[in-house]
């Protein structure tokens, strides 16, 4: 029985350890998440950059599974070459030793401060980056708690006659005790949390350091796992490159390491301070050593894993241009007739996601959202091959008539683009704070966005309408739209600063959301009138140059 309840208390105490862990993950991915995926996304241009980008963000969010999920997420959208997504993948494996070292040293004494603050942090403030960090320090003083009962719990079961047996039949199963480990660290998420366990092991004489260095082996290759289980590649293999070129450099660096463990597991414990600091160390000097060796081989190793798992060409990508034929080029009527065609193809995306942002503000569709981020992606593709074959027209075998209609399929195709990314990042992104905040529109509100929303979806298929068969009086009519998304907006002000001055200070904040929600509403319009309406009008001779009037022009000075 004694035994029994001593597994329970191991078994509470690995899961707070976790919990821990997992609280400090999700606390700084929810403060700073979007800001990090942001500066991500404009860092990793170079190898040089890309690894310190990934070992900085790594660092924030303790999670290399976390980081890695991010970065195979850029390249799975094509938005980062292979060669920075290794470079990155190999800064966050040693980002994420960073708070191992932290750990190895005895900060217990600071547990019931950081769970005070946290707590005070979290109860005190409405969700937001404060409570976010609450989080955070609540998640540290969980984890240093659970090492310091983990410390304490091993004291006494250091002798346990069992786990003595179990423990020497892995040291002399290197192989092994590195498949626990990553099955451990698969499992957990987190190669922090096993390395941890790791160095309490080896603190209290449990496990010698050639074990050691085994099962730290096996918590670096664990972690590499899940985001090859976790990466959404569908069925092409190329978006599977980085995770398993991650995979294969752990592999690769965990076998090559496995040769000399008898020899690193003494050197590591003779240059260290203790066992768990050696513990900290190895982990440490592993991943190093495999990102110096590794970071001058990407070119080639890229150039193997292109090998290896070939792009496949999907026929149902949105992304992938129908109709835009490069013998038609040498006449300039049909290249320009087929570029109009694919321009069509991007105005029926923008209809389909107006449709997703309707349905998005009536019932919860948080699920929707990726796929309409795919969808306007997919959009900017096109208007940049559009753009492309174009631009690729011979304009000396183009009469006026050629050249004014490639600026209409030009302007119509980026116009169309530019409302496809206002509605996936504006409209269905605001349905995102909507949700976390537990927002939910007034009557008059809901009215007037759905309203709002239906009209758009009028006009755009009046946009496209016009783009084929041009009329100026349905033209006039369209640009006229604008007024009304003038006054919507006029209206919504004006209630919002009624709100304010009756001191209703609940509604001002949603009340200026609503108008954020307006203006990117009425910025929609205006690029689904510049798409068409506009042109037209400006062949006909029908736009002002401006809208001031021409008997107020300004003073000399």
């Amino acid at each position: 029985m004694k035994e029994f309840f001593a597994l329970l208390d191991f078994g509470g105490y690995i899961a707070l350890l976790l919990w821990g862990v997992h609280m400090v993950q999700s606390g700084v991915q929810r403060a700073f998440g979007a800001a990090l995926r942001i500066w991500m996304g404009r860092a990793l241009d170079t190898r040089g950059k890309a690894f310190f980008t990934g070992l900085g963000i790594t660092a924030a969010i303790q999670s290399s599974t976390a980081t890695g999920l991010m970065i195979s997420s850029f390249a799975a959208g094509g938005l980062l070459a292979l060669v920075p997504g290794l470079a990155a993948m190999l800064g966050a494996n040693v980002g994420t030793t960073l708070i191992v070292q932290l750990l190895s040293f005895n900060f217990t004494a600071l547990a019931p401060g950081l769970i005070l603050i946290g707590v005070w942090l979290f109860r005190r403030n409405q969700p937001s980056r404060r409570r976010d960090l609450g989080r955070v320090f609540i998640g540290l003083g969980l984890l240093l708690l659970a090492l310091h009962e983990l410390m304490r719990l091993f004291q006494p079961i250091q002798d346990a006659q069992l786990l003595r047996i179990v423990l020497d039949a892995l040291s002399d199963q290197p192989v092994a005790a590195l498949i626990l480990s990553a099955v451990l660290a698969w499992a957990s998420h987190s190669s922090v949390a096993v390395v941890v366990l790791i160095m309490s092991l080896a603190s209290h004489g449990m496990i010698g350091m050639p074990l050691a260095c085994a099962l730290v082996l096996g918590a670096n290759l664990g972690t590499a796992i899940n985001p090859v289980l976790e990466t959404s590649g569908g069925d092409d293999p190329a978006a599977r490159r980085l995770p398993l070129g991650n995979l294969g450099t752990r592999l690769a660096g965990c076998m090559v390491a496995l040769l000399f463990l008898h020899w690193v597991g003494p050197l590591m414990e003779h240059l260290s301070g203790g066992p768990a600091r050696a513990v900290a160390n190895f982990h440490t000097f592993f991943n190093v050593i495999v990102a110096l060796i590794f970071m001058p081989l990407l070119d080639p190793y890229a150039r193997l894993l292109r090998r290896m798992l070939p792009k496949r060409s999907d026929p149902n990508d949105p992304a992938r241009p129908q109709y835009l034929d490069e013998s038609a080029g040498e006449v300039p009527s049909i290249a320009l007739g087929n570029a109009a065609r694919e321009a069509l193809r991007i105005a029926d995306m923008v209809q389909s996601l107006l449709s997703t942002a309707r349905a998005a503000f009536q019932r919860d569709n948080r699920h929707r959202l990726t796929h309409a981020r795919y969808i306007e992606n997919a959009a900017s593709q096109l208007d940049s091959l559009i753009t492309a074959y174009l631009a690729s027209l011979d304009v000396d075998n183009m009469n006026n008539d050629d050249h004014r209609r490639l600026d209409e399929v030009v302007a119509f195709s980026s116009n169309m683009a530019h409302a496809a990314n206002l509605i996936a990042n504006g409209l269905i992104g605001h349905t995102t704070t909507m949700r976390k905040k537990a927002w939910v529109l007034n009557d008059w509100q809901k009215e007037q966005l759905l309203a709002a929303l239906e009209r758009l979806m009028r006009n755009e298929r009046q946009s496209a309408a016009l783009f084929v068969a041009e009329d100026i009086k349905s033209a006039r009519y369209l640009a006229f739209e604008k007024d009304h998304f003038r006054e919507l907006e006029t209206a919504a002000a004006e209630q919002n600063l009624q709100a304010i001055k009756s001191g209703k200070l609940e509604d001002i904040e949603q009340g200026s959301f609503f108008l954020d929600i307006l203006r990117d509403a009425k910025a929609i319009n205006s690029c689904l009138v510049g798409a068409s309406a506009y042109p037209i009008l400006a062949k006909h001779d029908e736009l002002l140059p401006n809208r001031l009037r021409d008997n107020e022009a300004p003073a000399d000075t």
